[in-house]
């Protein structure tokens, strides 16, 4: 694979941008409103008594006809709501509080460690790296959110990744075990290690303990610096237990689809820049990494005709999956907005980052529900193919705030720095 060039990359004129949206008050508030929106939809639906969360159907109201509780959406709600603790919303330590406890008590494995993919009757019980990622993520998020009960968690998925997860020999992660950690397979996937640098950040900027940011180095100069750098920028997503692509895989559409996510590549550039931050400024490969990513995805993966995101590509650039997604646009703006700052080409993403909010505010906006849609196919119509109900809180929270904090970290940490608090 080479790196491509094409109209995508340059939208807009320099004498068109003038000052950036994120320096607008107008703008600051469209996005402080929408994230109090989904943070209000998501306080006062998602809550199930019996543990963990509801998912949300597409009028925003609780599945209740379903006994499984997922892990992801336990770890996301909980982080999400850890940072609007920080930001100072009523309410919002209730919801922390659940999904500690949860965690805790329902989805951790009291028998054999770890935490469980899904819980509840028939529910998979496998242990997923993806899962165990975002336990860490919520873990870090609460204890910058200062709750106590974050720490024993903390400790707990801290072990268990080290102990059963990471592999020293890659300096990243394995991907899945049965519940009494026969390895199911030897599939290796980029996607689970991205999160997990992600969660090690945070875990990093919560406790300090550098052991956390030396894995998030180990694991991006694996998958970005060597990999994607050898691929022309493109985020290779699936390999064997050696890490050698397997082109030829093709997992679940949701979780591991065939060829590559352009998604994914704009996610990665934001989390190199942030990784760039928070080890100081030291590693050279970063900045022109983050760049690469960023420039190589909106090339690739935006549709000049349509608009949005194509979900998936083949390893000839063109798209597999035409499906438009929420969560690449909402990784595009927030990619956009940190690198704008970090990076010497802000008009550059500045107008990717209004370029993408001018067609989500239009195509994804739920004008009946209120919300937003999670999935629209080729005609840029609704359909629940492969996300159903509202898109969880997590990717588009992401969306509305980091583009109102000055780039130097994690969300989490920004919003800590924010409210004034220290470690």
């Amino acid at each position: 694979m080479t790196p491509s060039n094409g109209p995508a990359t340059q939208p807009g004129a320099a004498s068109d941008l003038g000052i950036a949206w994120t320096s607008r008050p107008a703008h600051r508030r469209w996005l402080t409103e929408r994230a109090d929106a989904l943070l209000t939809q998501f306080q006062h639906s998602s809550i199930d008594p019996a543990g963990g969360f509801f998912d949300l159907d597409i009028a925003g109201q609780p599945r209740r006809e379903t006994p499984i509780r997922e892990l992801v959406t336990t770890t996301r709600v909980t982080h999400c709501f850890a940072i609007a603790h920080m930001m100072g919303r009523p309410g919002a330590a209730a919801l922390v509080r659940h999904g500690l406890v949860a965690l805790w008590d329902l989805h951790r494995d009291k028998t054999n460690g770890g935490y469980r993919w899904q819980s509840g009757p028939g529910a998979d019980a496998t242990k997923q790296a993806y899962g165990h990622a975002f336990v860490l993520l919520a873990a870090a998020s609460a204890k910058m959110a200062g709750f106590a009960e974050a720490d024993r968690l903390l400790a707990d998925v801290t072990e268990v990744l080290e102990t059963k997860f990471w592999e020293p020999r890659h300096g990243a992660t394995a991907e899945e075990f049965a519940e009494d950690w026969s390895p199911i397979s030897g599939y290796r996937g980029q996607n689970a290690n991205m999160h997990l640098t992600e969660a090690l950040m945070a875990a990093f900027e919560a406790t300090g303990e550098r052991g956390y940011l030396s894995k998030a180095e180990s694991i991006a100069d694996l998958v970005i610096n060597r990999l994607a750098r050898a691929h022309g920028w493109h985020v290779i997503e699936h390999f064997d237990a050696d890490w050698q692509p397997d082109f030829a895989y093709r997992g679940s559409d949701m979780f591991r689809p065939q060829g590559t996510t352009p998604g994914h590549a704009l996610e990665w550039s934001r989390l190199i820049a942030q990784l760039h931050v928070l080890g100081g400024e030291r590693t050279h490969w970063m900045p022109e990494a983050a760049t690469g990513l960023f420039r190589q995805a909106v090339t690739d993966g935006w549709d000049e005709t349509a608009g949005g995101f194509y979900y998936t590509l083949d390893y000839d650039n063109a798209p597999l999956i035409r499906d438009r997604l929420w969560w690449p646009c909402c990784e595009a703006v927030a990619a956009a907005a940190f690198l704008g700052q970090r990076s010497g080409d802000a008009t550059f993403y500045e107008s990717w980052y209004r370029r993408v909010w001018d067609w989500m505010a239009q195509q994804l906006a739920d004008p009946v529900h209120g919300g937003w849609y999670p999935e629209l196919d080729d005609n840029l119509f609704p359909r629940p193919r492969f996300f159903t109900g509202k898109p969880d809180v997590y990717h588009l929270l992401q969306s509305f705030l980091i583009p109102l904090f000055p780039a130097t970290g994690s969300l989490g940490e920004m919003t800590r720095q924010a409210a004034g608090q220290a470690l």
